[in-house]
């Protein structure tokens, strides 16, 4: 099972965004860092999902996969397949969709000091265009 912690940063809102990808498994670890261009926090956060799923099927495509956020908003609207925000529902869909291309894949909430080097890699992230 990949522990995949996932960080989007914007600097405004809107503003310049990036993701951050901390990947851990079997005592390795993948850093990405990722410019998203201009974008609100939310969609920002949604954004470092698809990335990390992206990033998974192309190098993990038959693993377990465990997101970790700590974006209430993503995990809430992930876990319920629901999100009152229309602007968002593309962003969902999206995840919903590189989901099921797992065996199985979940995602939890976690709290921001669990979450440091993902938080670091999106901030990186910000200034790279």
């Amino acid at each position: 099972m990949l522990e995949v912690y996932v960080d989007g940063a914007s600097q405004g809102d809107p503003g310049p965004s990036g993701a951050g990808i901390y990947i851990k498994q079997s005592g390795n670890h993948l850093d990405y860092s990722i410019y998203l261009g201009h974008m609100s926090n939310h969609e920002a956060e949604f954004m470092a999902v698809i990335e990390a799923l992206t990033i998974c099927k192309e190098t993990f495509p038959h693993e377990i996969i465990s997101i970790r956020s700590d974006s209430r908003l993503v995990v809430d609207s992930v876990e319920k397949s629901f999100t009152k925000q229309s602007k968002y529902q593309p962003l969902l869909l999206e995840v919903e969709r590189l989901g099921e291309l797992f065996p199985y894949f979940f995602v939890k909430w976690i709290p921001n000091k669990q979450n440091k080097r993902a938080d670091e890699l999106a901030r990186q992230a910000i200034h790279k265009p």
